[in-house]
Formats: C-alpha cells, sequence, structure tokens
C-alpha cells in the first residue's frame, strides 16, 4: 500500500510540474532529457555507487532497460505530437484508457483471474477516465485516430513490459534500483543524439529555464519509476488489480489538484467522473476479495 501512495503521489507532482511548463516558457523536450539524466544521477547517489560492471551489462534485465528506455522517450514524444495535434484531452485519454493492455496480458502470461466485480471496475474505468479528463478544448482541428491509437498501443505496452520484467528478472531491491538507472541512462542517452541532432539544424537552442525544469522534474521522476516497480513487487494487489487502480488513482488526484491548485473548471461531467473513478478504484481493489 505505501509504494502505490508513494507513486501516485510522486506522479501527480510531476503532472503538476508540467502544467508548469508552459507559463514559464520551458521547452518540454529539452526538460525531459535533463530529467533523464539527473535520474541517473539520482539513481547512483540512492544506491552509493556507478552500477556500470561487466556482471551488470550480461544481466537477464540489461538489454530490457534498454528497451524500455527507448520507449519512454518514444511514448513521450508521440504524447506531445499527440497533444499539439489531437489535443491534451485526447492525449490524456488515449494514454489512460492504455490500462486495459496490461490487464489482458495478465490474464494470459500469469493467469490472473478477473472476478465479476474487477471486471465491472476495469469496463468502469473507461467512461470514468473519460468524463474525468473531458474538459473543453481551444483546439478544433478534426481528430486523427493514428497518434491517439499510437499513445494507448505505447502506454498499455510499457506497463506490460515493466510488469513482465519485475516478474521475471528484478528479484532484490537492488536490482529494482539499477534497473530504472539503465532505463534512464538509454532514455536520455537517445534524447541527448535528437537533441544534438535538432541544434546543428539549427532546429533549436539551449534554454537555461529548461535544464532548471529537467533537474527539478527528475529526482521524483527516478522515485516513480523506482516505487512503481516496488509496488508490482509487492504483491499488494495482482498486476490485473494494481495497473488500474494505479492509473485511475493518478487521474482522479490529478484532477483534484488541477482543480484545488490550477482552478480548472469543474462542471457536470467532471464530477460524475471522479464518483465514478472512485467506485472502479474500489471495485478493482477490493470487489473480488
Amino acid at each position: 500500500m505505501y509504494y502505490l501512495l508513494v507513486a501516485i503521489l510522486l506522479n501527480v507532482v510531476i503532472s503538476s510540474l508540467f502544467k508548469l511548463f508552459p507559463k514559464y516558457s520551458i521547452d518540454t523536450f529539452q526538460a525531459v532529457v535533463v530529467n533523464y539524466l539527473v535520474c541517473v544521477i539520482t539513481g547512483c547517489v540512492f544506491i552509493g555507487q556507478i552500477p556500470l560492471t561487466v556482471d551488470t551489462v550480461h544481466a537477464s534485465w540489461f538489454t530490457w532497460s534498454l528497451v524500455m528506455g527507448a520507449m519512454f522517450i518514444i511514448i513521450f514524444t508521440l504524447l506531445v505530437l499527440c497533444i499539439k495535434v489531437d489535443g491534451i484531452t485526447t492525449a490524456t485519454i488515449a494514454n489512460k484508457l492504455s490500462l486495459v493492455i496490461p490487464v489482458l496480458f495478465s490474464v494470459i502470461l500469469y493467469k490472473e483471474v478477473l472476478g465479476p466485480f474487477r471486471i465491472a471496475g476495469i469496463l468502469l474505468a473507461i467512461p470514468a477516465i473519460y468524463f474525468t479528463t473531458r474538459v473543453r478544448e481551444a483546439n478544433n482541428k478534426p481528430q486523427n485516430l493514428v497518434l491517439p491509437v499510437l499513445v494507448f498501443l505505447g502506454g498499455g505496452l510499457l506497463d506490460t513490459a515493466i510488469k513482465y520484467v519485475q516478474t521475471y528478472h528484478l528479484s532484490t531491491d537492488a536490482i529494482q534500483a539499477q534497473y530504472a538507472i539503465f532505463c534512464f541512462a538509454a532514455a536520455g542517452g537517445i534524447g541527448i543524439l535528437i537533441m544534438i541532432l535538432m541544434l546543428l539544424l539549427k532546429k533549436n537552442k539551449i534554454h537555461g529555464r529548461s535544464i532548471i525544469a529537467g533537474i527539478i522534474v527528475g529526482i521524483p521522476n527516478y522515485f516513480s519509476i523506482y516505487y512503481i516497480i516496488r509496488m508490482l513487487n509487492s504483491n499488494f494487489l495482482q498486476s490485473s488489480a494494481a495497473i488500474p487502480v494505479f492509473n485511475i488513482s493518478i487521474v482522479v488526484v490529478s484532477s483534484l489538484t488541477a482543480i484545488i491548485v490550477f482552478r480548472e473548471q469543474v462542471n457536470r461531467l467532471r464530477i460524475i467522473g471522479l464518483c465514478l473513478s472512485v467506485l472502479a478504484i474500489l471495485l478493482i481493489a477490493f470487489g473480488d476479495r
């Protein structure tokens, strides 16, 4: 329970920081790349060493860390493009509804059983997330399904991969901490290459405020991934329940934060969505016990 609560809190902090980026004209991509590098430094400080050894490179999880690091930055890029083309509402809904994918894989790969209450909760999560995140857009562009579908698939496959690696390769706390470091190192390395290319093509330039923003985001971001892995490893809930509860809880707490702190509008649909979200969490987490 502790790991779940901390992971939710850290993700809400990160999403709240991202909400401030436009206000301070922060280059989101630069901030994210710097954030990955700060995550690596944070992880090394946390475990008290730089974990690059021959044994580490030959570990069963090492290749997975590189793959997942690449997924981090690819999915982030898709999410940013989706926000620009289709609006933040469509992007958020596509990203959060991806919880359906790891649930299906949990049933197939780990033979987890979905009882009637858990199935009802997952089905209820779809309108809950839709209503909670459905706020009026300034974007009146025609909708294109390609990017939302890619965000949906990418987010779902990333959650599925995290659970798979945690189940079969991350047996100890030390390995879990090391794994997170290498995921961020891979993402940061790819991001640096992209930034260098953009600088050479004179498509962008370095902004000091973006670097500062990346440093601020980086510390909670490392621990967000670390505690997600710890949460899945704790067996507090089956993965078919843990991942949906985690995603829906982020939507609920982020929405409440946006309403209270950022004074976002509250309408009838949003209130209904929040109520449905709480009910979905209760059904998924505790309905079949």
